[in-house]
């Protein structure tokens, strides 16, 4: 891809686009808020699939059980939705991490998007909005390289190119397929989370006055997040949500950004850097009240 038509892909759409949502959506609670809002921007955004990652914490035994509780988890927000239309749009992912940079894992989810991709264009590309570890996305890569012509890539994954280490949740859990989506040469945007993301956060308050009693959608969400932030019963909190931002960067004018040599993810969880490297999209500040605003009216259905 030469270097004119790579930084013309860069730029945020104008318009409605075809997109993908590649989500670990169990893994904590700001998925389902950006999936949510993700269908809500009916005038934006036209969802073709829905894939579900892998991802190991304490709500998961490893990669392939949060992979399908994600699965279920997105199944679950379609019904309270009521988009279960989409029901068969959903597809399990892998079960493991790229075991090395030339290895794919193959998945329902990595053949759908090879399969998908090719009916996209240079011209008319497809968004592939990440927002878990990038498993998934690097397979097909991988598995039909050809891909790399007809899609853009907005992932929400590692820290920001400031901050001390890069031992991020997305990232760490598979840093191959990072290595891989940072160094091929697809389109990407890159939304870092500490240091930027970080500043996209939501209270009690907020929840409880913005979305309680709005539908069943918003009860569920003001629940489960008020259950998850079990380290702080008894005080003022407030919790990231900041895979939204990935979703915002199609939908309007809530992030400030700039092109730079694509980063190099380290095994030691440190960015290598090379000013020879070919462009991506940086994105390094989010309005923050812009956003919550335009999620919260999409989500009690009120914009």
């Amino acid at each position: 891809m030469d270097h004119i038509t790579l930084l013309k892909k860069l730029e945020r759409p104008t318009g409605m686009v075809d997109v993908v949502l590649d989500t670990d959506t169990y893994n904590e609670i700001d998925d389902q808020f950006a999936l949510s809002y993700m269908l809500a921007c009916k005038e934006k955004l036209c969802c073709k699939a829905i894939y579900a990652a892998p991802f190991s914490n304490m709500h998961s035994d490893g990669p392939a059980d949060g992979m399908e509780k994600s699965y279920q988890e997105i199944l679950h927000l379609l019904k309270l939705l009521e988009r279960e239309d989409l029901k068969d749009s959903v597809y399990r992912g892998s079960t493991g991490y790229l075991p090395d940079e030339n290895t794919p894992i193959g998945s329902p989810a990595a053949e759908h998007l090879c399969k998908l991709a090719m009916q996209y264009s240079s011209e008319k590309p497809l968004y592939v909005v990440a927002i878990g570890a990038i498993t998934n996305v690097a397979s097909a890569i991988l598995m039909q390289p050809q891909i790399i012509e007809r899609i853009v890539v907005v992932w929400l994954g590692g820290h920001a190119l400031h901050w001390p280490h890069n031992k991020e949740f997305n990232l760490f859990q598979d840093i191959a397929a990072a290595r891989i989506i940072f160094g091929c040469g697809v389109p990407l945007v890159q939304i870092p989370c500490m240091g930027v993301c970080s500043s996209f956060t939501i209270s009690e308050a907020e929840l409880l006055y913005w979305l309680k009693g709005k539908n069943k959608l918003c009860d569920y969400l003001v629940q489960h997040t008020i259950e998850e932030v079990t380290y702080a019963v008894g005080k003022p909190w407030s919790r990231v949500i900041w895979d939204v931002t990935a979703v915002a960067w199609l939908t309007g004018d809530f992030t400030e950004s700039y092109i730079l040599p694509s980063a190099i993810p380290e095994y030691d969880h440190h960015y290598g850097i090379n000013p020879s490297r070919h462009p991506m999209r940086y994105v390094y500040h989010i309005e923050r009240d812009a956003l919550v605003q335009d999620l919260f009216s999409k989500l009690s259905g009120e914009a």
